[in-house]
């Protein structure tokens, strides 16, 4: 059984370090060519979209509701900005904000008429994530995945000057009017809870054909790589560590921050069966591109050093 472990780029770790046994494994690992960085690139290294396009929205959407098939989808997260001397500020979205199903029923219909004249009928199978339904034909500006922008102005992230993109900074605009004046937004701030006061528009797209994977198991909590298991056939139930199974499979640990936990549940475990035989092989490819391959024989390579963290 092979196993891939999905981590993050180094520098979310901080200043944290390598437990020895860890640090001896990476340095005697093999360290393959570096892939290009990020959250999309990462995955698309473990999935085949085709044709090869990435339709977040349409992905999630199919998992979500199971009706992606014959339109384009859009998300238009929920999100909450923060207004300050220099523009407006993404300080959360989606399932950071903690949305209940009354949120949705009480904020959602407020919106339906904004975008159902405009043509892209809204609605929330979930209450974090938010949807258009658009015409497979729609022409559409290019827009950020809200992670990328989070913290920063979102005045730098609209949608060009073109007339596409003027329609849609307009159809933003007014529905930041809609949920600034929306009273939910005014009783959920006095239970000290953030205002859904803006949307974030992105991920648009059609489904793909046909989505392949380089696993035979999928397992992990971002919605993301979940949605294109759940095509792929592949989602297992996420785990709390690493355990060995019957087939190959990829674990998305992309969100971890605890370098100590992650090496506890994740590497010792895995490094523990790779040294007994229950593991033939185990390899580490990561969100800024570093990537590792590591085998049972390298244990015997005593004159490499030890790597202080996955990037050195």
């Amino acid at each position: 059984m092979k196993a891939t472990l999905l981590l993050p780029a180094a520098r979310r770790f901080g200043r944290q370090s390598l437990s020895p046994e860890v640090a001896r494994a990476i340095g005697r690992a093999d360290r393959l060519q570096d892939a290009q960085e990020g959250r999309c690139a990462l995955l698309s290294r473990h999935f085949r979209l085709v044709p090869n396009h990435w339709p977040v929205a349409a992905l999630t959407r199919e998992a979500d509701a199971g009706d992606a098939i014959g339109a384009a989808w859009m998300r238009a997260d929920p999100c909450h900005v923060l207004p300050d001397i220099n523009g407006a500020r993404l300080l959360a979205h989606g399932e950071s904000l903690a949305l209940s199903r009354e949120d949705v029923e009480a904020l959602l219909p407020a919106l339906r008429p904004l975008f159902g004249d405009a043509g892209f009928p809204i609605d929330a199978p979930t209450p974090s994530r938010w949807y258009l339904r658009l015409p497979v034909e729609a022409k559409l500006p290019a827009f950020v995945e809200p992670d990328d922008a989070l913290g920063t102005d979102v005045f730098d992230h609209l949608p060009g000057s073109g007339p596409e993109g003027r329609r849609w900074r307009t159809l933003l605009s007014e529905a930041q009017v809609v949920l600034h004046n929306h009273p939910w937004n005014a009783q959920r701030v006095a239970q000290g809870k953030p205002a859904i006061n803006s949307l974030w528009f992105w991920g648009a797209g059609v489904l793909p054909d046909h989505i392949d994977a380089e696993h035979t198991r999928y397992c992990g909590n971002d919605e993301i790589g979940i949605s294109l298991a759940h095509a792929a056939k592949i989602l297992s139930p996420p785990q709390s560590r690493f355990e060995v199974g019957e087939d190959d499979a990829v674990f998305d640990l992309v969100a971890s921050r605890d370098l100590v936990a992650l090496q506890r549940d994740w590497l010792l475990p895995a490094l523990a069966a790779l040294r007994n035989g229950s593991l033939s092989a185990l390899d580490i490819d990561s969100e800024d591109g570093v990537r590792y391959a590591l085998r049972c024989g390298q244990r015997w390579r005593f004159w490499r050093r030890p790597k202080a963290s996955f990037a050195a």
